[in-house]
């Protein structure tokens, strides 16, 4: 199996939503991809990802994630890593941003929109956060 997904928001629940997705299917050995555009940048930058935006009026969420014990977004993203999820970040959007591959967590990949069509082409599944 594999599942291509989008990463184009940057909020926690974006996060969350993303890398739930990815990792329990890299969990069952299917083979993910996600590519990250413009603001769903953020889940991947180094310090962006450490302190994204809950939407107002949701910040009762964080306890509730503290509660159950849900890791916070840089475990996540290790994880999605460990597990082998090819993480590529939009090539047009860092360079509009004005942003380099240093600011983003280690191992991603650069790329532009047909890295990923070309990764997407033959996915079983194919989502959009």
């Amino acid at each position: 199996m594999k599942v291509a997904i989008i990463a184009s928001n940057g909020s926690m629940f974006d996060a969350y939503k993303v890398f739930n997705i990815a990792t329990a299917a890299a969990a069952t050995d299917a083979e993910v991809g996600i590519f990250f555009t413009f603001e769903g940048l953020n889940l991947i930058h180094k310090e962006a990802y450490k302190q994204l935006p809950l939407p107002a009026g949701t910040e009762h969420y964080q306890e509730g994630f503290k509660k159950a014990n849900v890791p916070p977004i840089d475990e996540l993203v290790g994880m999605a890593q460990e597990l082998g999820v090819k993480m590529i970040a939009c090539q047009m959007t860092m360079d509009v941003m004005s942003l380099e591959k240093e600011a983003f967590v280690e191992g991603i990949d650069v790329g532009g929109a047909a890295s990923f069509l070309h990764f997407a082409s033959d996915a079983n599944s194919t989502l959009t956060f």
